[in-house]
């Protein structure tokens, strides 16, 4: 079985929790690249485990074969699945458990004889048998923005679904459905996408062209001698590849763009040109391998669904007189990354657009925002070319997470926490006192009372009622162990391990010195089911909490490594801002004010380190990838994790390490989002202290309007003296 990655746990977890609230719908939206298919999957496993009678629809666009291809991922993915198509559905009916992948052409196309008349009558007769055999649809819309039809709504209708999951990378905001989320962010620290998107590299702000054609493949013809050159130095196979879009009915652009790149040696007969049109297909086999020939392919706006092709990453997008649909998919071609992982090396980890459609670009904007930004290549200034930190990297080898230190750290947070002992009795009446819950039965919550508007407000003002039913081990058993899996997807822990650490600590049938209570099997189930919400929540913030004592910290297999200053990085910008001020502190010549991704405090310690005297220079560092400066730390259940300290700079001919966390409102509250930040302060306090340098936390307090540094011992109180004027310290 393929391993997700720690975003696509989260995100089998919350699929989960979606099924049993009160909404009817639960909106996925994932990016392109990020492994929809992955989690879906894998939720459908997970989900089947843990409840009975459900048979999961999966509906794809497209005339196509998406269905069998994600069928038959799914087969891969999840050994002894039961996947079915059409076809086996209308021999075989539903059965529990069962993952139908449909295609909707099929059943919504007009004249379309995948479904006769009696056939369509068959069909439905199997879904009227399903339902009288007491199972429930949950029906999963791919690709939901292709499918928003009156015909494709009266499909799903048939199914009367228990819930329905709409996949999409831009889905319709929907205020009566759950919204769960893939963060582009968290896609690209995987490494599955690449990093940034760059728009017109090395553009000038003003030029004129005689020709868009020749203009925009040159500079596409290059970056791509360019990529492979460096694809190469990483001894690495890949053959990046150029997406030549063309607006539809383009035949005379077509055969333009066909005549030049002949002038450059890219033809149909050398096999560096491929062409997927309606009316021409040519040089397409095995265009997906990440060593294919060709090196430029021609298409037009409809690109087939599904199709991927992860080599690609430079796209040219040729316009007519007329702008056509931004479609958030044609960027999607060009943002996986080859071989899944990024490669410390901006030009690798980029993809790149060339284009002199302002609509396009614009429409680009909105949809990734600050992934999509205006870049330019900066190089290091030579005065700061020797400059070397020890860097530290997480070991190559996944390290999985630690159960036996996993079940002391949770003994150690329920100490700290509720203040529990050996006391077993004493226990229970703390953790009732604090909310838990202790009954042998199961305690399910409604409302009752009555609202005059239909708004949410009105709705907080229902009297909440307790259902109370019978604990069946038959019937909650599934519960309760959907429960522990959900949990266990929750810290990266497989079901088996959970399961182990809530019978040591809760189950008076397994030994275990240092039990929190002591329940009989029975009450066990209930105290997991009825408290699920409360253990989620305690068990995540175990994981980061300071209070807690931690074992013996294993750093083996982190390596050390001299890290010097990349000469020159991808430098992104907000080209639309009125301020272009370019910093003479920075290490690299022409750093701009305008400087994106920033957060509020990193622009706010960037202007005061470009205004202090104090300050020789400053180094933003990247957040991540093995180019940049790293420290690497542990969370309590022992899984290594990767600190990168925003800034590198140097006071008074001292070398100082920075970090910048969200700063205290107006009230002097936090606004740091960061639960690992006092474990990052205390490792980098370490770091100092080891190779004998300066350095803290950086915080904005928006009450005054000024920095403040910590540098001893961290607290989440700006009031507290560990917090001092940034001026004092520097100056």
């Amino acid at each position: 079985m393929i391993k997700l990655a720690d975003f696509q746990l989260q995100v089998v977890g919350k699929l989960i929790e979606g099924i049993e609230d009160d909404n009817r719908e639960i909106i996925f939206k994932s990016p392109t690249g990020s492994g929809k298919t992955i989690v879906l999957t894998h939720f459908m496993d997970e989900y089947g485990k843990g409840h009975f009678g459900n048979v999961f629809v999966w509906l794809t666009p497209g005339k196509g074969d998406l269905e069998e291809q994600s069928k038959a991922k799914m087969d891969r993915y999840i050994h002894n699945s039961q996947t079915k198509l059409l076809s086996d559905v209308m021999l075989d009916g539903f059965n529990e458990n069962d993952a139908c992948f449909i295609n909707w052409e099929k059943l919504t196309r007009t004249g379309n004889n995948a479904l006769k008349e009696s056939e369509t009558t068959n069909f439905q007769e199997h879904i009227a048998d399903a339902h009288n055999k007491g199972l429930n649809f949950i029906v999963i819309v791919d690709e939901a923005h292709q499918n928003d039809t009156v015909k494709a709504d009266d499909i799903i209708s048939l199914f009367q679904p228990k819930k329905i999951i709409r996949t999409s990378a831009t889905p319709v905001n929907n205020v009566n459905a759950t919204m769960v989320e893939v963060r582009e962010e968290d896609v690209i620290a995987e490494g599955l996408i690449k990093k940034v998107l760059v728009i017109n590299e090395d553009f000038d702000r003003n030029i004129e062209v005689e020709n868009q054609v020749s203009y925009l493949l040159d500079n596409a013809l290059a970056k791509q001698s360019e990529l492979k050159a460096a694809f190469d130095d990483e001894r690495s196979i890949v053959n990046p590849l150029i997406i030549i879009q063309l607006p539809n009915k383009s035949e005379v652009l077509q055969d333009e763009v066909e005549r030049y790149l002949r002038s450059k040696n890219v033809t149909y007969e050398n096999g560096l040109l491929a062409v997927w049109l309606s009316d021409k297909k040519q040089n397409l086999e095995e265009i997906e391998a990440l060593d294919a020939k060709p090196s430029a392919i021609i298409m037009k706006q409809a690109v087939a669904t599904g199709w991927d092709c992860p080599r690609a990453q430079i796209l040219v997008k040729l316009r007519e007189n007329t702008s056509e649909t931004f479609d958030i998919q044609t960027i999607g071609r060009i943002r996986r990354m080859p071989e899944i992982k990024h490669y410390g090396n901006d030009l690798l980890d980029s993809c790149y657009l060339y284009t002199l459609d302002k609509k396009f670009t614009e429409g680009v904007k909105t949809h990734l925002g600050k992934g999509a930004l205006d870049a330019m290549k900066l190089f290091l200034k030579k005065e700061h070319r020797d400059i070397t930190l020890i860097s530290e990297q997480k070991t190559d080898v996944s390290v999985t997470i630690d159960p036996v230190q996993s079940l002391k750290t949770m003994v150690s947070f329920y100490k700290s926490q509720y203040q529990t002992s050996t006391k077993t009795k004493e226990n229970k009446t703390r953790l009732e006192t604090k909310g838990y819950i202790f009954s042998d039965e199961i305690i399910k919550h409604t409302s009752t009372g009555s609202v005059r508007q239909l708004e949410t407000d009105e709705f907080k003002k229902l009297d909440q009622v307790n259902v109370k039913e019978p604990l069946n081990t038959h019937i909650h058993g599934r519960e309760y162990h959907n429960r522990i899996g959900t949990l266990g997807v929750k810290l990266g822990l497989p079901y088996e391990q959970m399961n182990t650490i809530i019978r040591r600590l809760f189950d008076k049938n397994v030994k275990y010195t240092h039990k929190i209570l002591r329940l009989d099997t029975r009450e066990v189930y209930a105290f997991v089911i009825n408290n699920f919400e409360k253990l989620k929540e305690d068990f995540l913030a175990a994981m980061s909490s300071a209070t807690v004592q931690q074992g013996v910290q294993n750093y083996k297999g982190v390596t050390e490594k001299e890290f010097h200053i990349p000469k020159e990085f991808l430098f992104t910008f907000d080209g639309k801002n009125r301020v272009q001020r370019e910093y003479q502190s920075n290490v690299y010549s022409g750093y701009l004010s305008s400087a994106e991704i920033r957060s509020d405090s990193e622009k706010t310690f960037e202007e005061y380190c470009e205004n202090s005297e104090s300050i020789d220079w400053v180094y933003k560092n990247g957040d991540k990838g093995s180019e940049y400066f790293s420290i690497v730390y542990q969370d309590n259940f022992g899984k290594q994790k990767s600190f990168y300290p925003d800034y590198v700079l140097s006071c008074k001919g001292e070398i100082w390490i920075i970090e910048t966390k969200g700063g205290f409102n107006r009230t002097g509250e936090s606004e740091d989002i960061d639960s690992f930040s006092p474990k990052k302060f205390d490792v980098l306090k370490r770091y100092l202290n080891k190779h004998n340098l300066k350095g803290g936390f950086v915080r904005k307090d928006k009450n005054n309007n000024e920095l403040f540094i910590c540098t001893d011992e961290y607290t989440d109180d700006i009031r507290s003296d560990a917090w001092r004027l940034l001026d004092e310290i520097l100056e």
